[in-house]
């Protein structure tokens, strides 16, 4: 099967959208270690687990929930278990399976990250479009992420 070159126009707004989310991405994540010391990847099991009831999910629905490989998520619980943000237990009613429960630090860290990431989405991203391009940013996400649910891995 054949694919069509992208046009010139399509190829610019692509690497227009490209730097914008490389940039973004670098400065929230700046922001978020400079103000709380978690990374991205911290922030982003921690405000996991604080959403979910009891504040305790299974390694699988976790890994499922961020989209993450079962690897890489090893490896980020390992280290945030480390340094006091998570634990990690056997779950009772499957052995095979792992319970991942947020401590008060991670707790803690937690909030202070929301805090940190809505100030910078609110001033990088909220404040920066008129209300038709936030709506316009909310649809085009939408209508991007549903094509991606229909095509094959």
């Amino acid at each position: 099967m054949k694919t069509q070159a992208l046009t010139d126009r399509q190829q610019e707004i692509w690497n227009r959208y490209q730097r914008m989310r490389a940039r973004l991405g670098e400065r929230l994540n700046r922001e978020l270690a400079r103000e709380t010391g978690l990374s991205e990847a911290d922030f982003e099991i921690l405000a996991h687990l604080t959403e979910v009831p009891g504040e305790t999910t299974r390694a699988i629905a976790l890994r499922c929930g961020l989209e993450w490989e079962k690897s890489r998520l090893s490896h980020q619980l390992r280290r945030m278990e480390q340094r006091g943000l998570v634990t990690r237990e056997m779950c009772a009613e499957d052995n095979r399976s792992t319970v991942i429960r947020v401590t008060d630090e991670g707790r803690r860290l937690a909030e202070e990250g929301r805090r940190v990431h809505e100030a910078a989405v609110r001033r990088y991203v909220s404040d920066a479009l008129t209300p038709a391009q936030l709506d316009a940013l909310g649809e085009i996400a939408e209508a991007v992420l549903a094509g991606l649910d229909q095509s094959p891995r």
